[in-house]
């Protein structure tokens, strides 16, 4: 199985915006800090998901894949297949149809304190964008 942990961030809201991705798998761990346009921190977290899935589909074709997420929001939005806010509605479509190329995807809430690794990779993502 595959451990995934992704965090959004948003230097404003909206704000100049990056994504952590931090991934477990066989003893060995993978980081990556992937900037993205200006939007809000909410947005971020859809994207980071996204982000790690595309990240997934190319490394880990066919594993069992869970992931970890420290916003409620997505969490639950990807749960239920339903985002409440229309604007994440195209973006979370896109994460059901990639999370539905694995055999099984599992997606959890942790604190922001669990998710360390992945909120300092999105927020090295941002300043990535100031240089």
């Amino acid at each position: 199985m595959i451990e995934v942990y992704t965090d959004g961030a948003s230097g404003g809201n909206p704000g100049r915006s990056g994504v952590g991705v931090y991934i477990k798998a066989y003893g060995k761990q993978y980081e990556y800090s992937i900037p993205l346009k200006e939007m809000s921190n909410h947005e971020a977290e859809f994207h980071a998901v996204n982000k790690a899935l595309e990240i997934c589909l190319e490394k880990f074709p066919d594993e069992i894949l869970s992931f970890q997420s420290d916003s409620q929001a997505v969490v639950v939005a990807i749960e239920k297949k339903f985002a409440k806010n229309p604007d994440f509605k195209q973006i979370l479509d896109e994460i059901l149809e990639k999370a539905s190329h694995f055999p099984y995807f599992f997606i959890k809430w942790i604190p922001s304190k669990h998710n360390f690794h992945a909120d300092q990779l999105a927020k090295k993502a941002i300043q990535m964008q100031q240089k």
